[in-house]
């Protein structure tokens, strides 16, 4: 009797032990995962960037939904949620986003670090406009990354070095993308494109090329005939052959123009949304190598 009542306080003893430890694995788990910084990013290009560089000490959220142009995106309640639950909102800044000042006066009372990832940029206007399309630029791209990483240190000290490596890492492969570009767009006679709207100045100024795009710096509005009769001209002057469209922008101005010059549309990436499963490096790659070929060939 004895031997049974030991056996069993043995085995209850046993149970509590066992239900103790999956509870201990659950709690340290849960503090592992609760380590991690909480950040919220507005849109996609500064996702890939605070991934790249965070690696797996961050969590990363994107508030602006895949396949939708950041200038008509609308903030939700949930959003609202999203952000005071973080740690941290990057923004790329300079008017981007039209709703960022609605965004930050909701979160200016919590314990939210707000980042203007555009802070340092040489910013370039387009006529009386600022054009915030400076993640196109590679050259940028490592400002907003500086930005972006100093944050990450200055949050979690601990793990300076492993932000300054993957950092430095994605500083080398932005600065070969570079390095093996310019050269080739230099030794080029022609250097003006079209575009579907006026995306890529910042690239532009990276490699000494010039666009003509079809509507103004968001995409808003048609040419008028007057604008249309011009843009016909510089075509045909300059034998232009082929008008870029970009996929969160209306194709039919674009393929009006195209028709009008008998040229062929061609797709480019703005990387306001992740596009054909193509990563920062490979669209920016893809976008060069597709003017390049435009103007090496016309």
């Amino acid at each position: 009797m004895k031997k049974k009542i030991i056996s069993g306080v043995l085995a209850l003893l046993i149970g509590v032990m066992l239900i103790s430890c999956q509870t201990n694995s659950k709690t340290v788990t849960q503090n592992t995962a609760d380590e991690k910084l909480n950040i919220v990013v507005s849109i996609y290009p500064l996702k890939e960037f605070t991934e790249k560089i965070a690696g797996d000490k961050a969590d990363v959220t994107c508030l602006v939904p895949d396949n939708m142009e950041p200038h008509d995106y609308e903030p939700k309640t949930k959003d609202f949620k999203t952000l005071t639950d973080s740690k941290v909102f990057i923004y790329n800044g300079l008017g981007m986003e039209e709703w960022v000042d609605q965004v930050n006066e909701s979160i200016k009372d919590s314990k939210v670090v707000i980042v203007d990832s555009s802070a340092g940029v040489d910013v370039r206007k387009e006529g009386n406009a600022i054009d915030p399309h400076i993640w196109l630029s590679p050259k940028n791209a490592e400002i907003q990354c500086e930005n972006i990483k100093n944050t990450l240190v200055k949050l979690d000290e601990k793990n300076k070095d492993y932000y300054e490596e993957n950092y430095n890492k994605f500083k080398v492969e932005l600065e070969a993308v570079y390095n093996e570009y310019k050269p080739k767009f230099d030794a080029l006679n022609k250097k003006n494109f079209i575009t579907g709207h006026a995306a890529f100045g910042y690239l532009c100024r990276d490699f000494g090329l010039t666009q003509k795009s079809v509507e103004n710096l968001f995409a808003e509005g048609e040419p008028t005939p007057k604008q249309l009769e011009e843009l016909v001209t510089f075509c045909k002057e300059n034998n232009i052959k082929t008008v870029f469209s970009e996929s969160l922008a209306s194709p039919k101005v674009s393929q009006t123009l195209a028709k009008e010059v008998d040229a062929k549309v061609v797709p480019i990436l703005t990387l306001e949304s992740k596009e054909d499963d193509k990563n920062y490096i490979e669209a920016m790659k893809y976008n060069l190598n597709e003017i390049y070929d435009c103007l090496s060939k016309e």
